[in-house]
């Protein structure tokens, strides 16, 4: 499927602008990207847009489910390509995410949600840092 499509299925008009941002994202297979380094990416590559409509565009895309939000400490939010169910290491000295697969962690006994609510989503980030 071209990201045109893509866009399309996901109930998103494809703009030029969103054509050029999802090209950006998805072109390269699964990582993950602050809204700062997708704007330094699309200024490098001649896409004129502001950090403005970065950021509209990346909520957009998660409301349409393209994109997974992992927050780190409430200061930094990557987005995520990878929008299956999965856990992260995080590298502190180079602010770097990097996928666990699922195969390698098990949540186990998770409380019960208060009721009226379901459990939507777990995240587990580990930390970690360069051994020496």
């Amino acid at each position: 499927m071209n990201i045109a499509e893509k866009l399309r299925t996901s109930g998103l008009r494809p703009t030029r602008q969103r054509l050029a941002l999802a090209e950006l994202l998805f072109a390269q297979g699964d990582r993950h990207v602050t809204a700062e380094e997708l704007h330094e990416e699309a200024v490098s590559a001649n896409v004129p847009v502001s950090l403005a409509t970065v950021y509209n565009t990346l909520n957009q895309f998660m409301g349409a489910r393209l994109l997974r939000e992992v927050a780190i400490d409430g200061s930094k939010t990557y987005f995520d390509t990878n929008t299956s169910n999965h856990y992260h290491f995080y590298l502190e000295s180079e602010g770097r995410l990097i996928d666990i697969p699922n195969s390698e962690l098990k949540v186990l006994g998770l409380p019960q949600p208060p009721h009226g609510t379901e459990i939507k989503q777990i995240d587990v980030i580990v930390r970690i840092a360069e051994a020496g």
